[in-house]
């Protein structure tokens, strides 16, 4: 696997620029852009449809509402759906799987979620549109995507270019709080990616620092640390003498070290929380803490919590091993241990992932919309993609244009559905051949 330095080398040198020429579309791509444009209508109201239906993360019944409005779109169109459970402890709807079998051309896999971040009891109003931009909950993260995927198969599907194609989509229900253990809540998708040669996901689309329309060839890793730190306790007027240093002074030494010696590009380590004192303990669960102490005490316990990012598998195991490697160094009187756990493996900047996204700029370019370029891989939040991409090539950010997830003011530029779904549509063709 390449370093991050190198992947950044390689995206300079094969950035698909905004002056690609358009070499223009076939007769059958042309009535595939025409279908996308006749059918925009309908979309739309889909789209509305489905907001208007609450489906946060924790209201399965929304989730399940929604799954069976899209699960009657995609069976329209010639696809066979299920609906995959998740085991009642975990407390999530499950997913939706939508398939079309065939043996011609690369078999492709699409990535949606039906979830969104507003619960039942959220204030945000599930619909506010003004003839070009429409907001509310879930319309860009990510109902505009899924909206997207069903505009471009039917387009596709009137235009007999599904047939004896391999199209698979997976809608999962949970991605803005992935169930817990991650391996059951993502076995569906990992195994519907086995399957496949590409995996095409339908986040937001974004643009780059430059304005340019830009689409995800890389995802950070997202995962997590725990340092503990047990010290000898005493007296406050013993502190740097025979008692040690205490719980505290050890706890920041840690994460001075990290901030000095750890930072580089495309790896963060953020310090979230602490808990120190004579006595300190935190709940997971409930994401909070209590400590115990007095001034003239040496704290003895501390209890530091953050998140840990990086863009490659590599790049991940250093850094753990250099804060490991810097725990070990603890001040006297103090014993100091580090945890870690990963939710979201990376999503590297792979020579597969750039190819799609040539195809993909390409398709954009002849169709007589903008091309598209790489967006910075380390500026992309977490997504269910990077489930998939160390098994597939795969490519993100293929969704509606918008604005302001996960906040009151999310919103959707309504034009977006059209063009990503033509962009969309072209380039399933053209992988598929």
């Amino acid at each position: 696997m390449k370093t991050p330095h190198a992947i950044r080398t390689a995206l300079a040198l094969l950035l698909v620029t905004s002056s690609a020429m358009a070499a223009g579309l076939d007769a059958r791509e042309q009535q595939i852009v025409a279908n996308v444009k006749r059918h925009t209508p309908d979309a739309l109201k889909l789209l509305e449809r489905s907001v208007l239906i609450n489906s946060g993360t924790l209201n399965p019944a929304g989730v399940r509402e929604v799954g069976a409005v899209y699960a009657k779109e995609f069976e329209a169109i010639g696809f066979k759906t299920r609906w995959i459970e998740m085991p009642a402890e975990m407390k999530r709807a499950g997913h939706l799987v939508a398939e079309r079998a065939g043996d011609k051309g690369k078999r492709v896999l699409m990535i949606g979620h039906m979830d969104t971040v507003f619960e039942k009891d959220s204030p945000v109003p599930p619909w506010q549109s003004d003839g070009s931009k429409v907001r509310g909950q879930g319309v860009s993260d990510m109902k505009g995507g899924d909206v997207i995927i069903l505009l471009a198969l039917r387009a596709l599907n009137d235009a007999g270019a599904l047939d004896g194609r391999t199209v698979r989509a997976v809608f999962t229900g949970d991605e803005e709080r992935v169930g817990s253990p991650a391996e059951v809540a993502r076995a569906a998708l990992i195994d519907a990616a086995k399957q496949s040669d590409v995996a095409l996901a339908f986040e937001g689309a974004t643009k780059d620092e430059q304005g340019r329309d830009a689409a995800t060839i890389g995802r950070r890793a997202s995962g997590g640390w725990h340092l503990t730190v047990t010290a000898r306790t005493g007296h406050s007027a013993g502190v740097f003498g025979k008692d040690g240093y205490g719980a505290l002074y050890e706890a920041a030494r840690v994460l001075n070290a990290f901030r000095e010696q750890l930072i580089e590009p495309d790896l963060t380590f953020n310090a979230a929380t602490i808990v120190a004192g004579t006595s300190a303990k935190w709940d997971d669960g409930e994401s909070q803490g209590q400590a115990f102490g007095k001034t003239n005490v040496i704290p003895r316990d501390a209890q530091v919590r953050g998140d840990l990012r990086y863009l490659t598998a590599e790049q991940g195991a250093k850094a753990r091993e250099r804060m490991q490697a810097i725990v070990y160094q603890a001040l006297p009187g103090t014993r100091s241990k580090i945890s870690f756990h990963e939710s979201y493996p990376p999503m590297s900047p792979t020579p597969g992932n750039l190819k799609l996204l040539e195809t993909y700029s390409q398709a954009s370019a002849d169709a007589g919309l903008n091309a598209i370029v790489p967006f910075p891989p380390g500026l992309r939040g977490a997504g269910d993609v990077q489930f998939v991409a160390p098994l597939v090539d795969s490519l993100d950010g293929l969704g509606a244009g918008g604005g302001g997830a996960h906040t009151p003011d999310e919103w959707l530029e309504i034009a977006s559905i059209e063009r990503g779904a033509i962009r969309a549509a072209l380039l399933i063709y053209r992988l598929t051949r």
